[in-house]
């Protein structure tokens, strides 16, 4: 067997380099429908439920634009809430986590991770605009 030759590793570090960034969770069949929202639920509603969406991480988070990480962090909720067979959340609290890395005289922070509570209910179609 041939050892790889520079030319072999050098692409293979370019490559690595070049990784696209995370993307955000993708919603599941279904939950693309689910209402997120500040307000309360409609009287009729059901309490399925509490329900955290998270999108990120002290390592992927790195490589996760800050859209994507909101993003992915409503589009878990969603999922989460589909699967408790909800149509609406009644969004609760918001997080977003920074990393800070370097010494004390030259530290530096990114957002890494998002985090998002709510409260899942089944409302009547008709209730909430559906």
């Amino acid at each position: 067997m041939k050892t790889p030759t520079c030319r072999a590793f050098a692409l293979v570090l370019l490559s690595s380099l070049s990784l696209p960034a995370c993307a955000a969770v993708e919603l599941t069949p279904g939950a693309e429908r689910i209402i997120v929202t500040k307000q309360a639920a409609p009287q009729g509603c059901r309490f399925l439920g509490t329900v955290v969406g998270e999108q990120g991480g002290s390592f992927s988070g790195k490589f996760t634009s800050n859209s994507n990480l909101q993003k992915g962090a409503v589009n878990d909720m969603k999922n989460q809430a589909h699967e408790l067979g909800g149509n609406y959340v009644v969004l609760e609290n918001t997080n977003a986590g920074n990393t800070i890395s370097g010494d004390r005289d030259s530290l530096s922070g990114q957002q890494t991770d998002v985090t998002h509570m709510g409260n899942a209910y089944s409302c009547p179609p008709q209730l909430v605009g559906l």
